[in-house]
């Protein structure tokens, strides 16, 4: 077979399953660029701990200035880009619209900020392992995604496509987390070790929660496909709730009462009264009741 052949073949493909060709896309989000601006915006949340070293407060101001603008103009104009591309969207994105979406975004910096400090005092509490809150900072995988999923959380809530995911799914190529940007993540969030760990785009979280490796918080079927869109279709996990590794949670009306453990290797359908211990055996026990009344867990599948 000569090389003309094949060449011809697979051009012949890409008019055949133009579904998942863009030759003649001439604008398109860059995916450099948004890793890019991920790894700014991490600088500028963690002043000094990466990108610019040795940062004094009498300078911070104007390295501020500069990084700030460079996210803008990049931002702005991914934006702009990613409503272009999106087969999805009703209408193109205007310069002015990017240029509101991109400031309604940087405003909301100090509050991840501040929801990032409270999830690393949360890790560095709940883990024994933890020298320090910078060692949570610089190292471990589930602070990042967790960070990650933050910041593209706010992009989510402000309606811009691909940004978000291809920022999330980047941060479940390194991490093995993979987070949905539109799960809603509470205060104080700790995910311990978190391989394998995934949250579902409908999910919400409370705050004081912890997770470990392999937690599933799922649907409880995806079988209706794009019909199931804008559904809830993942659990709410309220406060001071524990799940541990391998558990899976399923399902838009599965509610996780405040003050549950969920141990390991469970699969839960079903919502769980607050104060509950789940575990893989076939009885639940209250956690906080003095009759410690116990339950089927049979109930709750």
């Amino acid at each position: 077979m000569k090389l003309d052949t094949v060449i011809d073949d697979i051009v012949e493909s890409y008019q055949t399953h133009n579904e998942i060709s863009k030759v003649d896309a001439i604008r398109q989000p860059d995916k450099a660029v948004i890793i890019d601006l991920l790894e700014r915006l991490q600088d500028i949340i963690f002043p000094g701990f990466f990108g610019r070293k040795g940062l004094k407060s009498d300078y911070v101001k104007y390295y501020l200035g500069d990084q700030i603008q460079i996210i803008y103009n990049d931002l702005k104009n991914q934006i702009l880009l990613a409503f272009d591309y999106c087969e999805n969207c009703k209408d193109s994105c205007k310069e002015e619209e990017a240029r509101d979406k991109t400031l309604a975004f940087l405003k909301t910096i100090p509050q991840i900020r501040e929801y990032l400090a409270t999830d690393a005092q949360a890790t560095f509490d709940g883990d024994p392992a933890a020298i320090s809150i910078s060692e949570i900072v610089l190292s471990y995988p589930g602070y990042y995604a967790i960070m990650v999923n933050r910041i593209a959380h706010e992009l989510y809530k402000l309606n811009i496509p691909l940004i978000p995911r291809i920022m999330t799914e980047h941060a479940h190529s390194l991490t093995g987390i993979d987070i949905h940007p539109g799960a809603t993540l509470g205060k104080y969030l700790m995910i311990d070790h978190g391989t394998g760990i995934v949250i579902g785009e409908t999910t919400v979280i409370g705050e004081h929660v912890q997770i470990y490796q392999g937690v599933t918080l799922g649907a409880l079927s995806t079988h209706g496909g794009q019909s199931l869109k804008n559904v809830k279709r993942h659990p709410t996990i309220e406060d001071n709730v524990t799940i541990y590794s391998n558990a899976s949670v399923l399902g838009g009306d599965t509610v996780v009462g405040e003050g549950s453990v969920i141990g390991g290797n469970t699969f839960i359908i079903k919502s769980v009264p607050s104060g509950t211990i789940v575990n893989n055996k076939a009885v639940m026990r209250f956690k906080y009741s003095d009759t410690s009344e116990d339950f089927n867990q049979n109930e709750f599948k």
